[in-house]
């Protein structure tokens, strides 16, 4: 009996001895090289690698289903792109919500955490789009199962902690991912994300306006912006010629018209939302004996006089889209302006989508992200800008939040980052974004970004879009 014990013990030895070599075999018979693994992954495909220093940066095609309720109903290809450092560090995963640049770079908790970066193209930017597109499957929770199915394809190679972030829409995104995958996860930096709860009610934005920066610059720029509907007719003609000299037409908005007032409606919040106080000296200081050229010039280059042309509009129809169904969109008033001088106010968002496409807008989206938030927040970061105006309307914490902050950079704009915020504010983020990521306890407490700046690869400046894009 003894030796038939001995005999079983040592063939079970024997048989697990082979099974192990079979499964280090497979192993490493299995992809090593970063790229190789990642095509590996069912539903990646390759665009094209580029190199820069220390990393390995791969643009790259994944496969999604068009509703992630129904996903045997069609599938789309996703633009993501990825900056690999290495398997063994944290993983940053970005979206800024709209298209995804296919230029290297890493976004600031990357620098953090000196780790891995995976950007995700936001749903129907194109060529992240479905064809045909239907457009009701365009919404913040699809969006975010785009970004679940992502991480869950990803996590078996990047098996280290993740941090979701992203800048004005996509700190929006980020948000709106963790509140319908709060596991996924290990912390969110969301920066400059505006948190429209109650559509109609827009009061906050007309107290920012009054109060923001210094009397005299806030008079420079009425003042121009009165100016330029004043002089309606001149400029006008000349908005005319510029459109027939560039070939832009004016179907979506319906006229030269209305567009012309949007763009000039802008010029304010345009001016804080990208420019610091210290801009102001490049506001025409005597607005109504400055030339038409300087009105123009200035409107212009806060605003853009092409960014109501139908060649403007047409690649932000998402977000347009959007805003009109679900994320909401400022209005404003003009005090400083006569009201014979506008003839269409705020435009809604509308009038800036093609009428093929339906639009309703559902109230209770921002309400239920925004109650989650207050109540549910765990590991979550906010960073605004004093001076923004996005920032009037932004998120807040409960009660029931854990772990988690909204942090001020003062005088700063859109561009609002950790590294702006008073001394001591800045180490406590750091060292929560460290400590998130999971790195030392010696580098939480030193709470400094573990990578060397880098001037091409670290982006600082805010996510240059026409005003009245978040």
């Amino acid at each position: 009996m003894r030796k038939a014990l001995r005999w079983l013990l040592a063939l079970a030895v024997f048989i697990g001895t082979l099974s192990t070599a079979g499964a280090a075999t497979a192993a490493q018979s299995g992809p090593t090289d970063i790229k190789d693994r990642l095509l590996a992954v069912p539903g990646v495909s390759l665009i094209q690698e580029k190199p820069y220093p220390g990393y390995r940066y791969f643009v790259l095609n994944y496969t999604q289903p068009i509703d992630h309720r129904h996903p045997d109903r069609g599938t789309f290809q996703q633009r993501i792109t990825v900056l690999h450092k290495d398997t063994s560090r944290p993983t940053v995963f970005y979206t800024g919500g709209y298209n995804v640049s296919t230029t290297p770079s890493r976004r600031e908790p990357t620098q953090i955490v000196d780790g891995n970066q995976v950007s995700l193209e936001y749903r129907f930017f194109t060529p992240s789009r479905p064809d045909p597109a239907d457009w009701s499957k365009l919404d913040i929770r699809q969006a975010a199962g785009d970004q679940h199915r992502v991480f869950e394809a990803l996590k078996p190679i990047y098996g280290g902690r993740w941090i979701a972030t992203g800048g004005s829409k996509g700190g929006m995104t980020a948000t709106y991912y963790e509140r319908f995958y709060p596991r996924d996860m290990d912390g969110v930096v969301a920066y400059v994300a505006p948190n429209d709860v109650v559509n109609s009610e827009d009061s906050a934005y007309d107290r920012f306006f009054a109060g923001v920066g210094t009397k005299e610059c806030r008079d420079r720029l009425n003042a121009v912006q009165r100016e330029a509907l004043v002089r309606r007719e001149p400029l006008e003609k000349r908005y005319a010629r510029y459109a027939a000299d560039n070939g832009y037409t004016f179907d979506t908005i319906g006229g030269l018209d209305k567009a012309y007032e949007a763009v000039v409606l802008d010029y304010v919040w345009g001016f804080w939302q990208y420019s610091l106080l210290q801009d102001c000296d490049t506001v025409p200081a005597h607005a109504a004996t400055a030339s038409d050229d300087e009105i123009w010039n200035s409107v212009d280059t806060i605003s853009g006089f092409s960014a109501y042309t139908d060649q403007g509009l047409e690649p932000y129809t998402p977000y347009y889209y959007q805003a009109g169904t679900q994320l909401g969109a400022p209005t404003i008033h003009f005090p400083h302006i006569e009201r014979k001088l506008i003839r269409y106010g705020y435009q809604p968002p509308r009038d800036f989508v093609p009428r093929s496409i339906p639009m309703r807008f559902q109230p209770q989206a921002m309400r239920d992200v925004d109650t989650w938030v207050r109540h549910h927040a765990t590991h979550m970061l906010f960073v605004y800008g004093q001076n923004d105006p996005w920032g009037s309307e932004r998120f807040r914490l409960g009660a029931g939040a854990r772990d988690s902050y909204v942090f001020t950079a003062p005088g700063m704009n859109h561009g609002a980052n950790v590294a702006g915020l008073v001394p001591d504010q800045k180490a406590l983020a750091t060292a929560r974004i460290l400590q998130w990521a999971g790195v030392s306890s010696a580098d939480v407490a030193k709470a400094e970004p573990l990578a060397a700046f880098d001037a091409k690869l670290d982006v600082r400046d805010p996510e240059r879009e026409p005003a009245l894009r978040p």
